[in-house]
């Protein structure tokens, strides 16, 4: 009998659901697979519960992206989320909760951090017994989305796992998989047939400019000045869900039809990615691990502070987009580039290398790979991490009593537990102790003294049914 597996992301924008979705589509291609169900866990919980995490965070987007930047960095150090924060999400997905203990999946796959965090605490509460893959949809390692227990934590890119590392992560709990995107995007793909359904010039090259699914507005600014480019080219718009932005679009471009092809929502950006030259739009993070899955360079524009930023950053780090900074300039950029095929061909070829069109692949096949028990990571060890990540050092670096010990199975040497040196300090640990005995009774003798209530959870959650058992310690 297969495995009965369960995903779970938050509608707050499509990458997250998008993600879920090629994930789904990966495990469907599996054999030891059962069942697997998605859910979008906003559409379990009340209307204002949607709202808050939904509409609040585009009017913010829209109205005050300061607020979300600064929202951001906020939370960019792990375990400093609020108390009463954690309580709000509790209290607005029980009914999530009865819904994933009625399912009991084997396994959890999460594409959203507030479902990775209700899961992981389910399981520290010994409500489910299932294998947690938290699975980031942005370049960069933001904290939020760090919880305990879990098995696997799945980045986009090799600093990310690097950043990890250095705050006490285990490395072998690290999986370097990028960003799950739809199936087919590095296929080859038949452009002529392509480019006639859309009614495209064989020759020309193909400016693809994305408004997004909820179709932004800045769009209408770029087909403007795209109106004046110089260069030879056709561009496809595509606007999204946004019928006013579509006809506004069609207005602007109505004197040239022959250079335009005004679209809505559409299923087939695959095909489009995969025949053009250059893309133009934000630097989501499924928006952009999709075009560079397809080999397509980037013009970026109005990034979100934040991971947007974050993503622009590493994407123009690796040669495969250019930022605009202006938003006057954009028609000057695209013209810059298509008057540079070599420039152009550069930027694709990046693209395509630091591209994961396997990811979704990547990250089903491990999460099957079951690990005997998620780690935990203890309070003190929370706290040392958020320290280490606050001052900017790595956690190797902290003070002799902060430092963090993986507690690791002495015959595969996997890890189970961080915790602190100090902490550990009761059991006999010392600065050279490469393993340690953890035995109910000695945590017996412990329970009396409050500084030792950490270990105490630490060390029962480590034994389980067991009455002692020997730890390697690194």
């Amino acid at each position: 009998m297969g495995l009965r597996t369960l995903i779970l992301a938050a509608g707050v924008g499509a990458g997250h659901n998008q993600a879920a979705s090629a994930i789904e589509e990966a495990l469907a291609q599996l054999p030891d697979v059962d069942r697997a169900l998605r859910i979008d866990i906003l559409e379990t919980t009340n209307e204002a519960f949607q709202k808050l995490y939904d509409d609040g965070y585009f009017a913010l987007v829209s109205e005050a992206p300061w607020v979300v930047g600064w929202g951001y960095d906020s939370q960019d150090s792990p375990f400093k989320l609020a108390p009463l924060v954690q309580w709000w999400d509790q209290l607005n997905t029980t009914s999530l909760v009865r819904q994933i203990r009625s399912y009991d999946p084997d396994l959890v796959i999460c594409t959203h951090f507030l479902p990775a965090r209700l899961v992981a605490l389910m399981l520290a509460r010994r409500q489910l017994r299932a294998s947690l893959s938290v699975v980031t949809t942005d370049y960069d390692f933001q904290g939020l989305w760090l919880t305990t227990p879990f098995n696997h934590f799945c980045v986009a890119r090799d600093e990310a796992a690097e950043h990890m590392v250095s705050l006490g992560v285990p490395r072998d709990r690290i999986l370097v998989s990028g960003i799950p995107v739809r199936p087919g995007l590095a296929d080859p793909v038949d452009t002529a047939a392509v480019r006639t359904r859309f009614g495209l010039d064989p020759d020309l090259p193909v400016v693809l400019i994305s408004a997004g699914a909820s179709g932004g507005s800045y769009t209408l600014n770029i087909v403007r000045q795209v109106r004046r480019s110089q260069q030879d080219f056709q561009a496809i718009v595509v606007c999204g869900h946004n019928d006013g932005l579509r006809k506004e679009v069609e207005d602007a471009v109505g004197d040239s039809p022959e250079r335009f092809r005004v679209l809505g929502y559409t299923t087939e950006m695959a095909d489009l990615m995969r025949i053009a030259s250059l893309f133009v739009g934000k630097p989501g993070g499924l928006s952009s691990s999709e075009c560079m899955a397809a080999g397509l360079p980037m013009v970026i524009i109005n990034p979100i502070p934040g991971q947007e930023v974050r993503n622009a950053d590493f994407l123009v780090e690796e040669g495969a987009a250019v930022r605009c900074n202006y938003s006057t300039t954009v028609g000057y950029k695209i013209d810059t580039l298509l008057a540079d095929p070599e420039r152009l061909a550069t930027m694709a070829a990046n693209a395509r290398r630091i591209g994961r069109p396997d990811a979704g692949r990547t990250v089903a096949k491990a999460s099957l790979e079951l690990a005997a028990q998620p780690l935990w990571i203890s309070r003190e060890a929370q706290k040392a991490m958020l320290l280490a990540s606050e001052e900017g050092i790595p956690a190797a670096d902290l003070p002799a009593e902060r430092r963090l010990r993986t507690l690791t199975d002495p015959a595969t040497g996997a890890s189970l537990a961080v915790a602190t040196q100090a902490q550990l300090q009761p059991l006999g640990v010392t600065t050279w102790s490469t393993s340690v005995r953890v035995a109910r009774k000695a945590l017996r003798a412990l329970r009396w003294h409050p500084d030792n209530l950490d270990l105490l959870v630490t060390g029962r959650w480590l034994l389980g049914g067991e009455r002692s058992r020997i730890f390697g310690l690194s």
